[in-house]
């Protein structure tokens, strides 16, 4: 029974997470066609997705709801009240892109106040007003996506994710370097490919959604329920918030990680950075596979089917945690090799290969409690996990981190130290709450 539904769940996460690191690829493939331009054109760019950071993991975070919700009521056949969450669902994600959008233009004189290069911050500046705009039909997308993950039609976005790459060097290549009788506009060309792109996939979707048959059944609900309800909006910000403030706490922690770290030094600095970037890879996998696991609980969760929702929750923890050990397995065997990739200076990596085998338990605490978090989702149990989440970060990691390596000189390994502690209790308390309502349910 378990591993039968196991395989149901990584049926329905997979295109989630092909569509995941599809989204990390893009980021990385922007980067290396600006750098080959110039390296201050590259910290130009990475000036800008550090400031973005925050407000688009608010914003995929908010996104959340719907597919919440969506699988909520499919799971109880209501196709009347799918459409009407996915109408205020689009409507609440377009009003959150756009006060995101406004906020990243009133921001852009910060940049020259960052303690940054002055030809960085120049350069900076259009290239964030390029991608505060494309924010909003990006938001828009996923608002969509998490409507047909709400249906369990995972494959629909991922075939869109997975067509935007190609689409975005075509047009990275176009505007960056001057092609096909468009001038060279360098930086400001990635944001325009990105705007760009977005905007395409996001059109192909809503039409996709509008006209093909698989949808007909919800868009004929459109006159009964396309209409804005307060109580909706709320239901939906209950679970959007918490989503997004989870988010926020996870990508503030590893920001103030990295200043902490380069108190340690360059090389210091430099180790935490590719252990970080490579558990964060890895980490695309457990989140899809809370997603699909999410999605699945809800619809369950809409027919009241509790003996299901507890096979599902165990059967995805096992899963998750079969994962995590073979990425931990994986780590620590490649953690001399791996290092080599980013950098060959010999301190670097010697210290990387440190961090791997802490960044190897990192992977099965971080696996775990990302499944935790999905499982509760589905149960639109959001709070409790949101205050987990600070408690794992902001009273846990990074205090018992700072603690071991500034007053017990365990330099940058004393911070890992800590996040993996933290990480590993908020795990436990994340299963432990959902098998608990379970145990409840089923007496």
């Amino acid at each position: 029974m378990l591993k039968q539904e196991a395989i149901k769940t990584l049926k329905l996460s997979a295109p989630i997470i092909l569509g995941e690191l599809t989204q990390m690829s893009l980021g990385i493939i922007n980067s290396a066609m600006v750098g080959s331009l110039h390296y201050k054109q590259l910290a130009a760019s990475a000036l800008v997705n550090s400031v973005l950071n925050i407000p688009y993991v608010l914003g995929i975070g908010m996104s959340m709801c719907i597919s919440q919700t969506v699988a909520t009521a499919n799971g109880r056949g209501d196709k009347g009240k799918v459409a009407h969450y996915l109408y205020n669902g689009v409507i609440l994600m377009i009003v959150t892109a756009l006060v995101i959008s406004l906020l990243l233009e009133l921001v852009q004189p910060i940049l020259f106040h960052l303690g940054q290069d002055k030809d960085v911050a120049i350069l900076a500046g259009p290239y964030l007003r390029l991608m505060g705009f494309s924010v909003i039909p990006m938001l828009l997308f996923f608002a969509l996506k998490q409507f047909t993950d709400g249906l369990e039609l995972t494959k629909t976005a991922m075939v869109l994710s997975m067509a935007s790459m190609p689409l975005n060097v075509l047009f990275d290549y176009t505007f960056i370097f001057g092609h096909f009788g468009f001038p060279s506009m360098e930086l400001r060309g990635a944001g325009i490919g990105t705007l760009v792109t977005r905007t395409l996939i996001l059109a192909i979707l809503a039409l996709i959604i509008l006209f093909h048959p698989k949808f007909k059944p919800y868009m004929q609900e459109r006159k009964a329920q396309w209409h804005l309800s307060r109580k909706t909006f709320r239901e939906l910000l209950h679970i959007g918030i918490p989503s997004g403030l989870q988010g926020i706490l996870e990508v503030a922690a590893f920001a103030v990680s990295g200043i902490l770290a380069g108190v340690f030094g360059a090389v210091a600095l430099a180790a935490h950075q590719i252990a970080l970037q490579s558990a964060a890879f890895t980490f695309m996998v457990s989140m899809g596979l809370a997603q699909g696991a999410s999605i699945r609980i809800g619809n369950a969760f809409g027919r009241k089917d509790w003996p299901l929702i507890g096979n599902i929750g165990k059967s995805t923890f096992v899963t998750g945690l079969v994962y995590g050990c073979v990425c931990a397995l994986l780590f620590i065997v490649l953690r001399n090799y791996l290092p080599l990739i980013f950098n060959k200076n010999p301190e670097v990596v010697a210290v990387t290969a440190n961090l791997f085998v802490f960044a190897a338990i990192f992977q099965i605490s971080d696996a775990t409690q990302a499944i935790g978090v999905g499982l509760l989702r589905g149960l639109k149990d959001v709070k409790a996990p949101t205050i987990y989440m600070a408690v794992a970060y902001w009273i846990l990691g990074i205090p018992i981190g700072s603690l071991l390596g500034f007053h017990f000189d365990w330099g940058v390994y004393g911070l890992w130290t800590g996040f993996v502690i933290g990480l590993s209790i908020v795990s436990l308390l994340l299963n432990r709450r959902f098998n608990k309502l379970i145990r409840n349910r089923l007496g």
